[in-house]
């Protein structure tokens, strides 16, 4: 693509000035080294360690690939060729017969299964991918893939009633597709032992509780229940088929996740192990698909701690972190035979690079880099902070401050995470690299629901949406700023979905803290966002309205109705900019109408941007790329930071296609 300016012009501000010594700043990466395709993702091993399969752009489209495990990245072929949406991950069946892949259309998340046949494939030769299930307006889901039967998946789909998935079987090799059960009693997973056999089932109460239930052949029978402000899930069968792994905080004495064995004849549970540190949620646990023996347990705080229970595997692990002593190690993706493993080594500068580890031989082969045109020596270093919110709640946050700055008086972006049921975690993190290159501080808050931290840490978050949650990030900044780190008249907020939410809860109710926002697929009416939850989250739906307020009670609906942005839009002085997916399924288009109507009716100026093929988030990177383009001009004006004004002729036709002339938009409700 040629560039419509051949070089960036870069604009370096006062404000920037200020904060550091213009011979230590880095340069000026350019955006697309950040957010394009990466030439080489997602490598999987086949099963024989004959392959590798992984995803590369194919005529601008992100599609699978496949060579041979000493073929070099050049001589491999593409076996796909979807034009329309990118492919984002495959794995290959069991017996290394079918690559299989999940995909949507235009971000409905209304999943298909496809399956190719590699042997199809050849130089010039693209298999054509088949669609399994072939169904329209329907979330397919897989429950199990069987050991014992490579040509065979257990799916979930939602034909019959769109709100809870039937069971089915399907054979790859031919497509058809048998009922299993109907699923008529509120189910929300299928269990399977390691032997294919289906034993277990989850369910969701009206209440919004959960149980666990055994099926066999006498019939159901209930082993385990939690209330709706407890977790609980199964994790894996043990070796015997007879105890279950099952991950718990059930009980008012018991805050933090622990893993416990069940004995699924009788329902007694048996304490294997918390959080040695007693810090932390049950974090998870690797599993060899080979011996079914636990080869470690994981816990994370500010960063990830590992406890090894097979002494061998723990050798080769840190044999290969020897070697990276700067670098996180993960193992993953085995042969049949764990043999070889592919290997990630990532930290906050390094997005990942992949290797082939000989379990015999000890030899580790490098594969690629994740995006090598980054140069690390321009990224700046991620730490953990924890700070005090409101009411002396302790928030544990990562803070990334932009290199060669003095760390004082600096711009800041804060960027809250998602779900919110979710967190963040340490590690390379696009945004804020991007954001600290252009100059800016970056604060990315585990508020209070965020996960990971214990029951009372979780439900410290119910129906605090735009109130105490909202806290946890504005005292995050207040933190930083009495440290004189951040620059009080530069403080922005971006976000997506719940983080997108966050941004107009900000601009809304703290309207003095921030300078400007940018809301990705952000909700900024409560009512209409619960009002509009797919079919599909029905099992959740009580959830909801504990962790966010009810609507359907006058007392729930006045609540939501004060923490939606929306109707604190008179209250907003600080430049926003909107972005929406029009299919999105999850934030609907009308809660970004919303919001931009009712700032443009009042003649406040708001930026709109809508991608007509997209969903919840922008998956083409000509969309992702036009959005960043945006945001960064946007920041830069506001914050008076430093950006990149090149942009290429396709990016900036795009960027002209999906700006939403605001007198244009009209409210539409349930669209």
């Amino acid at each position: 693509m040629k560039p419509t300016l051949f070089f960036a012009i870069i604009l370096v501000f006062s404000g920037v000035l200020s904060s550091c010594t213009t011979d230590k700043i880095p340069p000026l990466i350019d955006r697309e080294v950040f957010f394009d395709d990466p030439e080489i993702s997602g490598i999987q091993i086949s099963p024989d360690g004959s392959y590798i399969s992984f995803i590369k752009p194919y005529k601008g489209t992100r599609n699978i690939w496949i060579k041979t495990i000493d073929e070099a990245f050049e001589d491999a072929i593409p076996i796909s060729k979807d034009s329309l949406r990118p492919i984002s991950g495959c794995m290959w069946t069991r017996d290394g017969r079918f690559i299989l892949y999940a995909q949507d259309k235009g971000g409905d998340e209304n999943f298909n299964i496809y399956a190719i046949n590699p042997a199809e494939a050849s130089p010039g030769v693209i298999p054509e991918a088949r669609n399994l299930t072939n169904l329209k307006d329907i979330r397919v889901m897989i429950y199990h893939i069987p050991r014992n039967n490579h040509d065979l998946l257990y799916l979930g789909i939602n034909d019959r009633d769109k709100a809870w998935h039937d069971l089915y079987s399907l054979q790859i090799s031919t497509g058809k597709l048998t009922l299993i059960r109907e699923n008529t009693n509120r189910y929300t997973s299928w269990i399977f032992d390691n032997d294919a056999n289906l034993r277990l089932a989850t369910l969701s109460r009206m209440d919004g509780s959960s149980e666990l239930w055994r099926i066999d052949e006498k019939g159901e029978t209930l082993l385990y229940g939690w209330s709706i402000f407890e977790t609980a899930y199964p994790s894996s069968f043990k070796k015997d088929n007879k105890h279950l792994y099952i991950v718990s905080n059930v009980g008012d004495d018991v805050d933090l996740t622990q893993l416990y064995q069940m004995d699924i004849e009788t329902g007694n549970m048996e304490l294997v192990e918390a959080d040695p540190e007693g810090k932390v949620d049950f974090g998870g646990m690797v599993i060899s698909d080979k011996t079914l023996d636990v080869l470690y347990t994981a816990y994370t705080d500010g960063f990830t701690r590992r406890y090894y229970k097979d002494k061998d595997f723990e050798e080769h692990i840190k044999g290969i972190e020897a070697q990276f002593p700067n670098d996180e190690v993960s193992m993953y993706g085995a042969t049949t035979d764990e043999k070889l493993w592919l290997v990630n080594v990532w930290a906050d500068i390094n997005p990942g690079e992949t290797y082939i580890y000989n379990m015999e031989t000890k030899e580790l082969v490098f594969q690629n880099k994740l995006r090598p045109n980054l140069n690390q020596e321009s990224l700046s270093t991620v730490k953990s902070i924890n700070y005090k919110s409101s009411d002396g709640l302790e928030i544990q946050a990562y803070l990334t401050l932009p290199k060669g700055t003095n760390g004082k008086n600096l711009p800041l972006v804060v960027n809250p995470h998602g779900g919110p049921w979710a967190r963040d975690y340490w590690g390379y993190n696009p945004y804020g690299q991007f954001l600290a290159n252009r100059g800016y501080a970056v604060l990315q808050p585990n508020f209070r629901a965020s996960t990971g931290f214990g029951k009372d840490f979780l439900n410290a978050g119910n129906k605090q949406w735009g109130d105490l949650m909202q806290d946890d990030i504005t005292w995050g900044v207040k933190h930083l700023i009495e440290q004189g780190i951040v620059d009080e008249n530069r403080v922005a907020i971006f976000g997506g979905s719940y983080g997108g939410y966050a941004t107009l809860a900000g601009l809304a109710f703290t309207p003095d803290l921030y300078t400007c926002g940018v809301s990705l697929v952000g909700p900024s009416n409560l009512i209409t966002l619960i009002n509009s939850l797919p079919p599909y989250w029905e099992a959740g739906r009580k959830t909801f309205y504990e962790r966010m307020g009810d609507p359907n009670t006058e007392e729930g609906l006045e609540q939501i109705k004060r923490q939606s942005p929306l109707f604190s839009a008179d209250k907003i002085v600080a430049p926003l900019m909107v972005v929406q997916g029009q299919n999105d399924p999850r934030v609907k288009k009308a809660e970004s109408d919303q919001i931009v109507i009712a700032l443009r009716d009042r003649g406040f100026a708001v930026e709109y941007l809508n991608a007509p093929d997209e969903g919840h988030g922008y998956a083409r990177p000509v969309n992702n790329m036009a959005f960043i383009a945006a945001m960064e001009k946007f920041l830069a004006k506001h914050l008076n930071g430093r950006y990149q004004e090149s942009i290429t002729d396709e990016v900036a036709k795009r960027l002209e296609d999906i700006t939403v002339d605001v007198n244009t938009v009209e409210f539409t409700e349930g669209q």
